[in-house]
């Protein structure tokens, strides 16, 4: 992920004088004495890598700037689902999300942070997100959803999870799953035979418990983070998507921030990106044997065949935009 250096030189006497005759302190952070007070919403619980990397976030963003900006934290979708907190930051009434293909309503190409079996591994995937490729993606983010990208997080792979095994597409038929408001998804889930519909994940739990839905996809903690081992008896194991997910902020709260500021919510994010890859590394292996100890079997599937069914509708539902960027990302070594 490209970094963001913002250059400010300031002469001892100016510091001096700015924070003399302006009423700001001379504490270095350029704040003018009120506190700036940012939401982030988020659809995770509380124990969630996201949540506790986005806390770190805060305190680093809060002692870097001596209390000049305060970052309060919503989780579980309190700030609203996804898409009404993008809409929410675009009003102006929250600051930042943590978003990840949802960002293709408004930047197309960011269909590729979940375009299916697009990546071979993780390895794979980071060398996509801190390339050109993720820095051509990014800039149509800030451009176009009016969003910036502070710090990201590598993503398990997506599994299906229902309460039948599904080995292959033809176990999908008349299966009802929950996927998220991405058009790429309802298009290649269909193509293999299922019957996926549009829902928030906070609905996701009552929509299985009531039998609106029979699954859902998605990874592994979120399968945990959600309470899923209560009403999912099966793991698929189709690693369908490898993927990751940005932590924005509007671009209008960026830019309303002075440059020492701005430069420490920069250095805060370079941090928590380090803090949420070492959470990351620890913790997914550890996931998966706790939803086995809560009953969860996870199954072995015939991925090259869900491969095949779903590549078709890839094709076809990305914009020629989006499929040059897809090509490119396979060709990524």
């Amino acid at each position: 992920m490209k970094k963001f250096k913002f250059l400010a030189v300031l002469l001892f006497a100016s510091v001096l004088l700015a924070a003399c005759g302006s009423g700001e302190d001379a504490s270095g952070d350029g704040s003018s004495g009120e506190t700036i007070e940012w939401t982030l919403g988020h659809l995770a619980n509380e124990e969630h890598i996201w949540h506790r990397t986005a806390e770190e976030f805060a305190s680093l963003v809060s002692e870097k700037t001596n209390g000049g900006i305060e970052i309060t934290i919503y989780p579980n979708n309190s700030l609203g689902g996804e898409t009404d907190t993008i809409n929410s930051i675009q009003a102006g009434t929250a600051d930042m999300v943590i978003s990840g293909e949802t960002l293709q309503n408004w930047a197309p190409k960011s269909a590729l942070l979940a375009a299916p079996y697009a990546f071979r591994d993780m390895e794979h995937v980071t060398s996509v997100v801190e390339g050109d490729i993720g820095q051509e993606i990014e800039q149509q983010i800030i451009d176009e959803a009016g969003l910036t990208p502070l710090y990201y997080h590598n993503r398990a792979p997506r599994n299906l999870t229902s309460n039948e095994p599904i080995e292959t597409p033809e176990d999908l038929s008349g299966f009802s799953m929950r996927v998220p408001n991405v058009p790429l998804f309802l298009d290649v889930w269909e193509a293999a035979g299922a019957n996926p519909q549009v829902m928030d994940f906070n609905e996701v739990f009552t929509g299985i418990q009531q039998g609106v839905i029979d699954g859902q996809e998605n990874p592994v903690d979120l399968i945990q983070s959600g309470g899923l081992y209560e009403v999912q008896d099966y793991v698929n194991r189709t690693e369908h998507v490898r993927s990751w997910i940005y932590v924005l902020v509007g671009n209008e709260q960026l830019a309303s921030l002075n440059d020492e500021q701005r430069a420490a919510v920069m250095e805060a994010a370079e941090e928590a990106q380090q803090y949420g890859k070492e959470l990351y590394d620890e913790e997914i292996q550890t996931i998966e044997s706790e939803l086995m100890e809560s009953g969860m079997e996870f199954v072995e599937v015939d991925q090259e065949a869900f491969r095949e069914a779903m590549i078709p509708a890839v094709e076809n539902s990305l914009t020629e935009e989006q499929l040059d960027l897809y090509n490119r990302i396979l060709e990524v070594e």
